[in-house]
């Protein structure tokens, strides 16, 4: 079983060990019983961090994996495990943020997370996740106030620690000027082909740790792309090393100092990923994979809704940092 290299993060314990991999578990083809599978692999194989959030609907399948790693013994306490979750859009209030992640730790059927973050800095005016997006029902997020409800899920014993994903620098500075508790981390899209230099300088400079989602363009997913996977310099690199693309990939997420949750129910790929941690990029390499063009993958606008929106073109142009 592979060990997995850890960093720390502030929390309600003091600082607290975070491992630098973690399996992402979005999904909108795998059943409940397969995510439950999976991650029950995944325990075996060396993981220890999982990623998880309201939207995805695979907080339940999850909880029921560490029930069942608890039960054949592959761990001997949940505090072995990493669990992150988020507040969806439809709960960014700060009045609704307590209760989210009440709801969740009951489908997690856990009593704490180790990391609850804010998934994205809007606010949806709907009752359901799945609800369909109007333009109507896209707000602006009171930071303040929903920074306020983190706080509280922090200090009740509901989460071990607090952050953010999709955030961008002005946000995250106005966080700063108000919070009694800092965020800690900040998951965004990152891979070699946006690799997110910038931000990532900025993040360090705070104390907050990014995590990278997407680490492998989501490769094969319907929200992803294939350029990382198909990327001619990673191709090369690999050909050269004996490595897959994801080893290179992945391996040069590692170096940039970030933690990452990367998906793959395919337990030889849950295994191979994890293989990254006893060769390095060459300094030639490093140079290469810098000089890939630059393109970012994921905006809301076109996505979330398919017409214009001025606070969803917002995020997306702070988030081209």
């Amino acid at each position: 079983m592979v060990s997995i290299p850890e960093t720390t993060i502030n929390s309600s314990n003091g600082r607290r060990p975070i491992p630098l991999i973690g399996l992402g578990t979005a999904t909108r083809t795998e059943s409940g019983d397969q995510v439950k599978a999976a991650v029950t692999e995944a325990i075996k194989v060396g993981y220890r961090h999982f990623d998880t959030a309201s939207l995805y609907g695979t907080e339940k399948p999850l909880g029921e994996a560490i029930k069942e790693a608890l039960r054949l013994g592959l761990i001997k306490s949940r505090a072995e495990l990493f669990i992150t979750t988020k507040l969806w859009c439809n709960s960014t209030e700060g009045h609704l943020v307590v209760p989210a992640l009440h709801q969740s730790l009951r489908e997690l059927g856990l009593e704490y997370v180790d990391l609850y973050l804010i998934h994205w800095p809007l606010k949806l005016n709907q009752d359901d996740v799945k609800s369909p997006i109007t333009k109507e029902s896209i707000a602006s997020i009171n930071i303040k106030d929903v920074w306020e409800g983190m706080e509280k899920c922090q200090n009740i014993g509901l989460t071990k620690s607090i952050g953010v994903s999709n955030f961008y620098p002005r946000l995250i500075e106005e966080i700063l000027s108000i919070a009694k508790i800092p965020p800690v981390v900040n998951q965004v899209e990152m891979n070699p082909l946006w690799q997110q230099k910038k931000l990532n300088d900025f993040c360090k400079k705070k104390d907050i740790l990014v995590t990278g989602y997407s680490p492998l363009g989501a490769y094969n997913t319907a929200w992803g792309h294939n350029r990382v996977m198909e990327c001619g310099v990673l191709q090369d690199i690999a050909k050269s090393r004996g490595k897959t693309v994801a080893q290179v990939s992945l391996r040069w997420m590692y170096e940039q100092g970030v933690s990452f949750v990367v998906k793959s129910f395919n337990i030889e790929w849950m295994k191979q990923n994890l293989d990254i941690f006893d060769w390095s990029l060459t300094e030639e390499e490093v140079i290469k994979i810098s000089c890939i063009p630059q393109q970012k993958h994921l905006y809301l606008s076109g996505t979330m809704l398919k017409e214009p929106h001025d606070v969803l073109a917002e995020i997306d142009a702070g988030l081209s940092y």
